[in-house]
C-alpha cells in the first residue's frame, strides 16, 4: 500500500468586501437571483452568477420539485444555459450565494458533489480552470483557482 495524499489550497476573505470590484459585482448578481428560486421545501435558497469570456453574465437558482430528484441546483441551472446560450464560450468565474428561509447563513457554502461534477466537465471541455467564489448570505468568501481543487479525483472521459 503506497498513501495518497490529496491537498487543496483555497483563498478566504473575511467578507465579500475584501475581493475585487469584479467579483463583487458578481456575488451581488448571485444574491439577486438567489431570492428567485423556488425552494418551497428546503427553504434553502441558492444563487449563481457565471462570467463568461465574452463578458456576459448567465445566472441561475435553485428549483426544487416535489419529488425531490427532479429539482436542479442553481450551479448547474446557470451553466448548463451558459452552455445552451453561448456553446463557444468559456467560463471564467462563477459567484455562488445560499441563504436559509429558517436561519442565518454566515458560513461558505460550496457546490454539492453534482454541481461540482457538472461544473468540472465544463472545465475540462475549455481546458482552462474556473474561478469559483463561494458564501452564504453574509460573512466569509472562500475562492478556488479551480473547480478541480474542491473535486480533486475527478471523473472523466479517461474512467469511462
Amino acid at each position: 500500500m503506497k498513501p495518497l495524499t490529496i491537498t487543496s489550497q483555497l483563498e478566504v476573505f473575511d467578507s465579500v468586501e475584501e475581493v475585487s470590484e469584479e467579483i463583487q459585482s458578481l456575488m451581488q448578481q448571485a444574491v439577486e437571483v438567489r431570492d428567485n428560486a423556488y425552494a418551497p421545501y428546503s427553504n434553502f435558497k441558492v444563487g449563481a452568477a457565471i462570467l463568461l469570456d465574452n463578458e456576459e453574465i448567465v445566472v441561475g437558482s435553485n428549483q426544487e420539485n416535489a419529488s425531490y430528484p427532479s429539482g436542479l441546483c442553481a450551479e448547474r441551472t446557470a451553466i448548463f444555459s451558459a452552455g445552451a446560450i453561448y456553446p463557444d464560450s468559456k467560463i471564467r468565474k462563477i459567484a455562488i450565494s445560499a441563504k436559509s428561509m429558517k436561519h442565518i447563513v454566515d458560513s461558505p457554502v460550496p457546490p454539492c458533489g453534482a454541481c461540482r461534477q457538472a461544473l468540472v466537465e465544463y472545465e475540462i471541455k475549455q481546458s482552462e480552470p474556473i474561478e469559483l467564489y463561494f458564501m452564504g448570505e453574509k460573512g466569509k468568501v472562500i475562492r478556488s483557482k479551480s473547480v478541480s481543487e474542491i473535486l480533486p479525483l475527478v471523473f472523466d472521459s479517461t474512467c469511462l
